[in-house]
């Protein structure tokens, strides 16, 4: 039996797919919002399920997403999830546009960890419960937001029952992954574009600014908790769209 390969963007070959990837202490559905608004003008989605295991293995895993998908990609990634992309995407030619919402944009040998404590303004460390697991015969550490501290910390401008059904359901991510460098930056080569929620607490804007700037993204401020994209899903979806009709100039 001869299997097709799996074309994502069937039925809309004039549009690009987008390919979103959430970060830490979330999951798929906090894109649920801008997906609704992208696939109402028309655009094919793809919300990766991100391992949150470590830089190198979860780029590998998005990377294999993308080579599913035909046709031109926008890809997007939150917090974690942008250090993720920018290794999943090399070597590519099919990922047209990078888009970092409230991301990590690192450059070689640059740690997520590194990053957001190059600037003051993170308040992310005290409000982390750390809880082992069992490793190839050794043990890691997940790392969680206390539930407690998740709305203000995660979330602050989000409905507090809606940050109570968040901070319940987040995925964990390995203390590791955090602390691994990258090995590649597609940002070089690609054309980036960049959403800097200004009320963060997770990662400073001043440093989503440095990583911006850095890499000429084109960049847009947004009055936003890190959650940027469950509080105010227009602004991500426009500049999603922004980058997506990039590709027709």
């Amino acid at each position: 039996m001869n299997l097709k390969p799996v074309n994502h963007s069937a039925g809309t070959p004039s549009l690009p797919t987008i390919v979103l990837v959430h970060g830490a202490f979330a999951d798929s559905s906090s894109w649920n919002g801008v997906i609704e608004r992208l696939q109402r003008a028309g655009y094919p989605v793809i919300a990766a399920a991100n391992p949150l295991r470590g830089l190198a293995d979860d780029a590998a895993y998005v990377a294999s997403v993308l080579e599913g998908v035909q046709g031109p990609v926008v890809l997007a990634g939150h917090s974690y999830g942008g250090a993720v992309i920018s290794e999943a995407a090399v070597g590519n030619t099919q990922v047209k546009a990078l888009v970092y919402i409230a991301a990590f944009t690192p450059d070689e040998g640059e740690s997520a960890l590194e990053l957001s404590g190059k600037f003051p303004g993170s308040t992310l460390g005290a409000a982390l419960t750390p809880v082992p697991f069992p490793l190839d015969g050794g043990t890691g550490t997940d790392l969680y937001i206390e539930p407690a501290k998740f709305h203000d910390q995660f979330a602050a401008d989000v409905p507090e029952p809606v940050t109570a059904l968040m901070a319940a359901t987040q995925r964990p991510v390995a203390a590791s992954a955090l602390e691994e460098k990258a090995s590649a930056s597609a940002w070089k080569t690609i054309p980036s574009f960049s959403l800097i929620a200004t009320e963060d607490y997770n990662i400073p804007p001043a440093a989503q600014q440095f990583m911006a700037e850095r890499a000429h993204a084109h960049t847009v401020e947004v009055k936003a908790s890190h959650a940027v994209a469950v509080s105010q899903p227009d602004a991500v979806a426009r500049l999603i769209e922004q980058a997506a009709q990039s590709l027709a100039h």
